[in-house]
């Protein structure tokens, strides 16, 4: 079967490119007689992939000298806990904004820790926007800030960074690192899954500055501190090693393609053809506000729910697949995030004027 469009929210769609040179690579990596998943984790060979991966990353993101970069497990979910066991450093409460399902998550974590003061919602109309910062009610005592500038199922994205002052500013950028470039400077920690824009599903990468390491609350696990792992160069225990492979592969394509800049273009383009298409008719309705529009994740809903498994058989025949929207919504959602031509974009909309031309 020829390959399909794949629009899932993640584990989600990786560059082809990839795909075959780990397939090329995948019995024999580069003549050494072994594939990566059987390399020792502490061989010169795997030690290489890991320094090459990380030193690509930080070419990408800009990243400064004075911050450590992570090669974790446990999915953007364990740092829902690890970022209050190793930032609250003494404090007694954190600021966090809500802005959808994945920062409720991140809030209820953080609350078996210490103190949460939600600084703004969007809750009252279900999170179908963001607080633009005036609305925000900051503690400057707060141990540090934490939001959540794409989320997934609302397709909410936040296009300016916070300012936090001297109070730590974190984020869960699972869903749009890579996407475009930001200056991680102004951040005191990044953290993402990596089974969106970087690689496959069991890879966690943490980017925090090192002054705010090594302070742990009481009763923290040694395999929750930041510390341990900056210490061992993520290599304290076995990591995800064909994961770390994997998305040093897409760090070069990225590179490759003309890095940040150049695919911040790329995903405009593909969210305006998709954006486009829904605003040029009432057949179908995108119900987040403008201005927080993800380049990432386009929710919609038809017009009569009841076509939806009409809607989803087509375009499963036009190879377009994984378009069902997140249970906790309904509706549609196309994930496009960098590895996603736009020739998949123009055959979906190209797909939904067909579908609303015989279903209108």
């Amino acid at each position: 079967m020829e390959r399909i469009y794949n629009f899932s929210a993640g584990p989600a769609v990786l560059p082809r490119e990839v795909l075959e040179q780990a397939q090329e690579e995948l019995v024999n990596w580069q003549g050494c007689g072994m594939s990566v998943m059987e390399m020792s984790h502490r061989g010169k060979e795997f030690m290489g992939i890991a320094a090459q991966a990380e030193a690509d990353l930080r070419e990408l993101m800009g990243i400064p000298a004075n911050y450590k970069v992570l090669f974790l497990q446990g999915g953007a979910s364990s740092q829902f806990a690890m970022v209050p066991m190793n930032l609250l450093r003494g404090k007694k409460s954190a600021d966090y904004l809500n802005t959808g399902e994945w920062s409720k998550k991140a809030i209820k974590e953080a609350k078996r820790y210490g103190a949460v003061n939600v600084v703004a919602s969007s809750e009252d109309k279900n999170f179908s926007y963001a607080p633009t910062q005036d609305q925000w009610k900051l503690d400057q005592d707060a141990a540090y800030v934490h939001y959540t500038p794409n989320e997934t199922i609302g397709g909410v994205e936040i296009f300016w960074t916070p300012e936090t002052g001297n109070v730590p500013l974190v984020a869960d950028m699972s869903s749009n690192i890579l996407s475009r470039p930001m200056d991680v400077s102004k951040f005191g920690l990044i953290y993402a899954g990596a089974q969106k824009n970087i690689g496959p599903a069991g890879l966690t990468i943490v980017i925090v500055r090192e002054d705010l390491i090594g302070e742990t609350v009481a009763g923290t696990p040694t395999m929750f501190d930041y510390k341990i792992h900056a210490d061992n160069e993520s290599m304290y225990n076995t990591p995800p090693t064909y994961g770390i492979y994997v998305a040093g592969l897409v760090f070069k394509w990225l590179k490759e393609k003309g890095g940040l800049k150049a695919m911040e273009q790329h995903n405009l383009a593909k969210a305006s053809v998709l954006y486009d298409c829904l605003d040029g008719t009432d057949f179908y309705h995108c119900p987040t506000a403008r201005d927080n529009r993800s380049l990432m994740n386009v929710p919609f809903t038809l017009k009569d729910a009841a076509l939806d498994e009409a809607f989803l058989k087509g375009a499963k025949a036009h190879g377009l697949l994984q378009l069902k929207g997140h249970r906790s919504v309904g509706g549609m959602r196309a994930s496009i995030y960098n590895a996603m031509p736009i020739e998949g974009v123009q055959l979906l909309a190209e797909y939904m004027k067909s579908f609303e031309k015989s279903h209108g």
